[in-house]
């Protein structure tokens, strides 16, 4: 059942030109109590029996690939990578398989330093996992999540932004393709009430978004006393030091600020450049910026897109706004958000003789705006990168890997690329934790994100009728 129709806007035109149901609370807590009737069987299967369903899912996906390509396509404006969100998902599913193979090894029992008590270990999965997914990435954070959740042998539902809900229908396509799957994993479109909804039904949430919604999400959770893991925003800084190779980290710092339209967590949002190299480095990313392109009036004709939803226009326009009036130069790109064809679109823009009492410096921007700051010592660059509320990733370029390392290893993030951006982006093994108010719980990357998933059990045995040395 539904309660009304929900208008989409389309981010190339601005035209509300798709609609979805909006779920009643009634039709959710009919789908949350099936999956949840239908988990118990999916967690009995051996590990390789949910890895085989995993892999006829991927096959599944790929006679869909060409239908979800055109719905992200619709769903973002933007082609190039909802491509590579749309691709990257069977290598997603093998590098979880390979993890899960490793991870559900029985382990032989095991001496306690009590001689007589053994000691046997299993897990236990969560039942059913609820997914609250944003619009930036919509299939690939929709996914992040869900495939150890289903490898730990949970049911799943997923719940996208409503924003970018357009691959869902082609997405379910191929689960209901997929016997073992379609009764453990749902992708439902739905708006923020939904969300908050799923959570009173759910035994563990996974939430990627805003500091805003997620400091709600996380009490609701409280509030029920179910585990929640939360990534959310961030204000990634680079470091470049004299002596790094400035070429190198103009192109690494203009992919890593305006790669979707700079719209991703872990975008690089603020420089930090050694004085005695800012101008050559200005001039470089200057240089660099002017050659990248807007993907108008196709999404083939250039590498930005437009901005996705409609309200991070204002944020975009907002913090532009506010750094020009308080003495920041625009080197090059938009001073405002330009409207063509209906769409809204933000060059890459590089500001200069920006501070600490910017929004562009200390806030959230989320979109393809780069604003490059001096600092004297590695002291007060430090300093600098550390002074925000957030702590996702950040990067360092340095003439040597070692120096840059030992730098990074003083930030305050859970994610230091070294001479180069957003690496978190491309390197999922490494198991990293968010800072700050970036994010709470275990590691969504590596093997032991499946840990969030299931919980541990430890049965502890005695295994002869010895007398106690405790008893009575």
């Amino acid at each position: 059942m539904s309660i009304a129709k929900y208008p989409v806007r389309n981010p190339r035109t601005g035209e509300v030109d798709y609609h979805f149901d909006l779920p009643d609370h009634e039709h959710l807590c009919h789908v949350v109590a099936h999956l949840r009737q239908h988990q118990p069987p999916w967690a009995l299967l051996p590990v390789h029996e949910r890895m085989a369903a995993l892999q006829a899912w991927k096959s599944a996906l790929n006679r869909h690939l060409p239908a979800l390509v055109e719905a992200l396509t619709a769903d973002t404006g933007r082609r190039h990578e909802s491509v590579l969100e749309a691709q990257l998902i069977g290598q997603s599913i093998d590098r979880w398989c390979q993890a899960s193979e490793t991870f559900f090894q029985e382990t032989p029992d095991r001496v306690s330093t009590i001689p007589f008590i053994h000691i046997r270990q299993d897990v236990q999965p969560i039942p059913v996992v609820g997914v609250i997914s944003p619009w930036n990435f919509p299939l690939l954070l929709g996914l992040i999540d869900t495939l150890p959740a289903l490898l730990a042998g949970c049911s799943v539902v997923v719940k996208p932004s409503e924003i970018t809900p357009r691959f869902i229908e082609p997405l379910m396509a191929s689960i209901r393709e997929t016997p073992l799957l379609r009764d453990v994993l749902l992708f439902i479109a739905g708006d923020g009430t939904t969300g908050a909804q799923l959570i009173e039904l759910v035994d563990l949430v996974c939430f990627t978004g805003s500091v805003a919604t997620g400091r709600k999400v996380y009490a609701a959770c409280a509030e029920r006393f179910i585990p929640c893991f939360l990534e959310l925003g961030g204000k990634d800084p680079a470091i470049v030091l004299e002596g790094a190779n400035l070429e190198h980290a103009a192109a690494s710092i203009l992919w890593g600020s305006t790669v979707n339209c700079g719209q991703s967590c872990l975008s690089i949002e603020r420089v930090y450049v050694q004085e005695s190299v800012l101008e050559e480095f200005l001039e470089k990313l200057k240089q660099r910026a002017e050659n990248v392109r807007l993907a108008y009036p196709s999404p083939e004709d250039g590498q930005i897109g437009p901005v996705i939803s409609e309200r991070q226009v204002h944020i975009l326009n907002e913090h532009l706004r506010d750094a020009i009036e308080k003495g920041a130069r625009v080197l090059t790109g938009s001073t405002q958000c330009e409207n063509l064809g209906g769409g809204w679109y933000c060059r890459p823009t590089v500001l200069a003789g920006v501070n600490h009492s910017m929004k562009v410096m200390t806030e959230e921007t989320f979109g393809p705006i780069i604003p490059v700051m001096p600092f004297r010592s590695v002291e007060e660059a430090i300093q600098l990168a550390n002074g925000t509320i957030y702590g996702l990733s950040a990067a360092v370029f340095a003439g040597d890997w070692h120096t840059a390392w030992r730098i990074g290893q003083r930030l305050e993030a859970g994610a230091v690329s070294i001479n180069e951006c957003a690496l978190t982006a491309l390197v999922h093994e490494g198991e990293k934790q968010s800072f700050k108010m970036s994010g709470i719980g275990g590691t969504r990357m590596g093997p032991a994100a499946l840990k969030r998933f299931v919980r541990q059990r430890a049965f502890l045995i005695k295994k002869e009728p010895l007398a106690s040395p405790w008893w009575f």
